[in-house]
């Protein structure tokens, strides 16, 4: 297997060369940019594995980076705030994000989660197979291409977290998967969060489906345990 490439972005050089010690103590080839122009054109040029975000950039803020790399790109995304506020986790997350850490943080926690989305966007949370499309009432979610399609001819388009996280509960209509399972079955067993994280992105995910929470198509929820995939096979 080739060697993984991260890029990170920070306009802090000390917070670039920490982050940069402990990816490379794992094996992983990090890229450096230090604003957000830079950082597009890095994410073009050396068509990195994953992207650790800063959100507050020079140029263009982390958001807007996001932006412009999810017209083009699943590619997995950790963004870094300094502000621990329940808005820009959501602004984040809506914007496509697969995880966020707040600053300070400790360096290896950060490798710890970059190293389990590296495992995850590697091999998917199961191996998929082209005989595993799963077909619903008016859903469509194909693992080989990667690709949702909702009805006949809308296709969505989801983070590559937000797809594994529905095609591991579609894989298992009417299973009950708790947030933690969820987290241990998605995520990978060494991450390190708030559970809360999958109630964003069942959020997005419900969003991008056009999915409504009251009235499930898709994605229902089991009070205080967790969700389960309601769609009906077609």
């Amino acid at each position: 297997m080739s060697t993984q490439r991260v890029l990170v972005v920070d306009d802090e050089p000390k917070i670039r060369m920490t982050v940069r010690g402990y990816l490379e103590a794992d094996g992983i080839h990090v890229i450096e940019a230090a604003d957000g122009p830079s950082a597009l054109q890095s994410v073009t040029r050396d068509r990195p594995d994953l992207v650790v975000l800063d959100v507050m950039l020079p140029g263009l803020d982390g958001f807007q980076v996001l932006r412009r790399i999810r017209e083009a790109s699943q590619i997995p995304v950790i963004m870094l705030t300094a502000r621990d506020e329940e808005v820009d986790r959501l602004i984040g997350f809506t914007t496509g994000s697969d995880d966020y850490v707040t600053k300070p943080f400790s360096p290896r926690e950060l490798a710890l989660r970059v190293r389990a989305i590296l495992r995850r966007t590697a091999s998917g949370p199961e191996a998929a197979h082209e005989d595993d499309m799963l077909r619903f009432d008016g859903l469509t979610v194909d693992p080989e291409t990667r690709t949702v399609l909702v009805g006949t001819d809308r296709t969505v388009e989801l983070s590559a977290l937000d797809f594994d996280l529905l095609f591991a509960m579609a894989r298992a209509p009417g299973r009950v998967f708790t947030r933690r399972g969820l987290l241990t079955h998605v995520w990978g067993e060494d991450f390190f969060g708030d559970e809360r994280v999958v109630d964003v992105h069942i959020r997005t995910l419900r969003r991008a489906l056009g999915d409504d929470a009251n009235a499930p198509r898709f994605v229902g929820t089991v009070r205080t345990i967790g969700y389960r995939f309601v769609g009906r096979p077609a």
